[in-house]
């Protein structure tokens, strides 16, 4: 149960944005920005680190919903799903490996990403846009798992409402509902 009035029917961030559409907005079009519109780093790539992120700070919906658009975009939850567990040995690039490594250290506290983690991106092919990116999208995603769980929404536990939730993000985006 939530701690508000949130609409009952509506799993997770969606319960939230409907009881704030005005807040909503912006916040969907940041998403969207970052996971969704094009950029050198793929939407797969973006969605691990917004799963990656989400499941550091233990926010079930927000790493089920991603893992998921992750998924759609990778044709499988094997990746998504090393990569929550032990990101360094899954088989996602050197360069990915050092964002991920980033963005995990941004979840913890920003003041912990040092000259040198920005230097080993760097050194494996990432630009300054991407690392910008990978530490608003971290940022980001430590905000929105907050605020999905500071307010107790619904998160189910259901694998194919997930499954379809991220096949809608991966080929939609984040300006309108899956529901």
């Amino acid at each position: 149960m939530a701690h508000i009035a949130l609409p009952e029917d509506l799993p997770g961030i969606s319960g939230a944005f409907a009881f704030r559409p005005e807040t909503a907005k912006p916040m969907r079009e940041l998403a969207h920005v970052l996971l969704h519109e094009p950029n050198s780093l793929t939407q797969g790539e973006r969605e691990l680190i917004a799963a990656y992120v989400s499941s550091q700070n233990d926010c079930y919906f927000c790493q089920a919903s991603h893992g998921a658009a992750a998924a759609s975009h990778l044709g499988g939850d094997d990746v998504v799903l090393r990569v929550k567990t032990d990101f360094e040995s899954a088989p996602v690039s050197p360069k990915l490996k050092a964002l991920l490594a980033i963005a995990g250290k941004v979840q913890r506290d920003g003041k912990l990403v040092t000259a040198d983690d920005v230097e080993r991106a760097r050194r494996e092919g990432a630009s300054d846009l991407e690392i910008h990116d990978t530490v608003l999208i971290a940022a980001s995603f430590c905000m929105y798992n907050r605020y999905v769980d500071g307010l107790g929404t619904w998160q189910p536990r259901d694998p194919g409402m997930y499954a379809q939730m991220g096949q809608h993000l991966a080929e939609h985006g984040y300006l309108k509902s899956s529901r």
